[in-house]
C-alpha cells in the first residue's frame, strides 16, 4: 500500500523549487502526496530561519498536522533545522531533523530509519560542503523556478543563511543547460532563475551568471526567462546592456538595496553603497523605461537611528523603483549584528515598516499607471478566482481576464487599459 505523504514549504523560492524536486523524486508507486492540510502517514516541513517568525510558522504547522494524524512522522528539513538542530528536536511531534544536505536524502532516511534517540537528526557542517542539488518546481505548467545556485559567502551581519546554506557554490552551465532543456519538453514557458546569490553563478569552475543566461536564452521551447533577485555589485552593466537586447531576458529585475543609508549598509557589511545602486537603477531604466525593479528593504537594524532612517526613506523615494519587499528587523543567534547595541521601541518599528509600505504602495500604483495604454504579452496561469484567470506581463505586471481554458499557458498581446478596485489591470479578451 502507498503511503500518503504531504509537504509544506516556508521561505523563499529556492526553498520551493527543491521541495518540489524531492517530492518528484518519490517513485509513485510507493508514496501518494497529498495537500498539506490532509491526513497523510508522513508530513515534511521545509523550513526557513531568516527571521523569528518563520521559526514560529515551523513549530505552527507541527502543531497542526499532529491534529490531522496524531500517528504520522513529521520530518523538519532545511535552514531552521540545520542552524537549529537541537531546538528543532525539542518540538512536540517531531521524529526526525534534516539538514540542507541531507533533505535531497529524505526517501532514505524515511525508510531507513536507525537511531535510538526518539528523534532523529541528520545534519552535516554544511560549510565544508561542495555538493550542489539541481532542482525546479513542477507544480505550474506555466512558470518553473530553477534552482541554479546554492549557499553564500556574504556574511552579511543580520544574516544566517551562509550558515544554513554554506558557502556559494553552483553546477556547470553545461549541466543546468540540460535541466533547463527538460522542462522546456513539459511545455513550460517561463524558467525563474532561483538561488541564494545567483549572481556568483559559476565562481568555483570559471564560468560566470553573464555566460549561463547566453546559453539559457538558445533553448528551444523556453519562451521568458526572470531573474529572481541578484546584488546590485554584481548586477554588472554588461548583464543589464545584454538584458535591454534579449528576446527572452524580461525586463524585470528584483534587486536587494536593504537601507538607504550608506552607514548603515556599511554596519551590515553589504557590498555596495547607494552611489552603486542609483547608477543600477538608472541604467535599467534609461535602456528599458518600463521595467520592472524590486527592491528588498529592511528597516530597524540596531544601527538604523532616527536621521539614518529618514536618509533611507527620502533615498528610496527618490529611486525609480517599482515596489519594495519590506522586512523588520529580526534578531538572530551567532549573527554579528546580534552584538552591536540594540534598543529600538517596537512601536518606532512598526512606524517606521508602515511608512515605508505606504511608499512602496505608491510607488507600484505609479509604476501601474505609467503602463495604463501601453500593449503587453501576457502569459496566463491555470490559477482561478471568482471566475477570473490571471497571468503576468513581461514586466511583472498582474492581468486578470475573464476565464477561458484555452488561455492557460498561452502567451496573449493584450492592451493593459484598466486598473480594477484590486489594483490588477482587468482586460477583456
Amino acid at each position: 500500500m502507498r503511503k500518503r505523504i504531504a509537504f509544506q514549504t516556508f521561505g523563499c523560492k529556492l526553498n520551493f523549487s527543491e521541495t518540489s524536486g524531492i517530492a518528484t523524486a518519490l517513485p509513485e508507486s510507493d508514496y501518494e502526496v497529498v495537500d498539506f492540510n490532509e491526513a497523510a502517514d508522513f508530513y515534511v516541513i521545509n523550513s526557513c530561519t531568516v527571521t523569528s517568525n518563520a521559526d514560529k510558522r515551523t513549530k505552527q504547522a507541527i502543531n497542526r498536522v499532529k491534529k490531522l494524524n496524531p500517528n504520522s512522522k513529521v520530518t523538519i528539513m532545511g535552514c531552521y533545522s540545520q542552524n537549529e538542530p537541537e531546538e528543532v528536536a525539542e518540538f512536540n511531534g517531531v521524529d526526525l531533523v534534516l539538514g540542507n544536505d541531507q533533505k535531497f536524502n529524505l526517501r532514505y532516511y524515511l525508510e531507513n530509519p536507525h537511531s535510538e534517540r526518539s528523534v532523529e537528526i541528520h545534519r552535516s557542517n554544511i560549510n565544508k560542503s561542495s555538493e550542489f542539488n539541481s532542482s525546479y518546481s513542477g507544480d505550474d505548467r506555466t512558470r518553473t523556478f530553477l534552482k541554479v545556485q546554492d549557499g553564500c559567502d556574504y556574511f552579511c551581519t543580520f544574516c544566517t543563511i551562509p550558515r544554513a546554506r554554506g558557502r556559494s557554490r553552483s553546477d556547470s552551465i553545461v549541466n543546468t543547460v540540460k535541466i533547463a532543456q527538460e522542462i522546456a519538453q513539459n511545455d513550460t514557458k517561463e524558467i525563474i532563475l532561483s538561488g541564494v546569490n545567483i549572481g556568483d553563478f559559476g565562481k568555483l569552475n570559471g564560468e560566470s551568471f553573464f555566460d549561463l543566461i547566453k546559453a539559457l536564452e538558445n533553448i528551444d521551447g523556453i519562451e521568458r526567462i526572470r531573474i529572481s533577485s541578484i546584488e546590485p555589485e554584481l548586477l554588472s552593466e554588461e548583464i543589464i546592456h545584454h538584458i535591454s537586447k534579449s528576446k527572452k531576458i524580461l525586463p524585470h529585475f528584483h534587486i536587494p538595496l536593504q537601507a538607504g543609508s550608506n552607514k548603515v549598509l556599511k554596519d551590515m557589511q553589504r557590498k555596495y553603497d547607494t552611489s552603486i545602486y542609483t547608477a543600477r537603477v538608472k541604467l535599467i531604466k534609461s535602456l528599458m523605461p518600463h521595467a520592472c525593479i524590486a527592491a528588498d528593504v529592511i528597516t530597524g537594524f540596531p544601527t538604523e537611528s532616527d536621521e539614518e532612517f529618514e536618509k533611507s526613506y527620502y533615498y528610496i523615494k527618490s529611486l525609480d523603483i517599482s515596489y519594495m519587499h519590506i522586512f523588520t528587523y529580526s534578531e538572530r543567534d551567532r549573527t554579528l549584528a546580534k552584538r552591536m547595541p540594540y534598543e529600538f521601541d517596537p512601536k518606532k518599528k512598526k512606524s517606521r515598516s508602515i511608512k515605508l509600505h505606504n511608499l512602496s504602495d505608491k510607488k507600484k500604483r505609479d509604476f501601474y499607471n505609467s503602463n495604463l495604454g501601453r500593449t503587453e504579452k501576457v502569459l496566463f496561469e491555470a490559477n482561478i478566482q471568482d471566475g477570473m484567470m490571471s497571468g503576468w506581463t513581461e514586466n511583472y505586471i498582474k492581468v486578470a481576464a475573464k476565464h477561458n481554458p484555452n488561455l492557460i499557458n498561452t502567451i496573449q498581446k493584450v492592451k493593459l487599459s484598466k486598473i480594477n478596485s484590486e489594483g490588477i489591470f482587468e482586460i477583456e479578451l
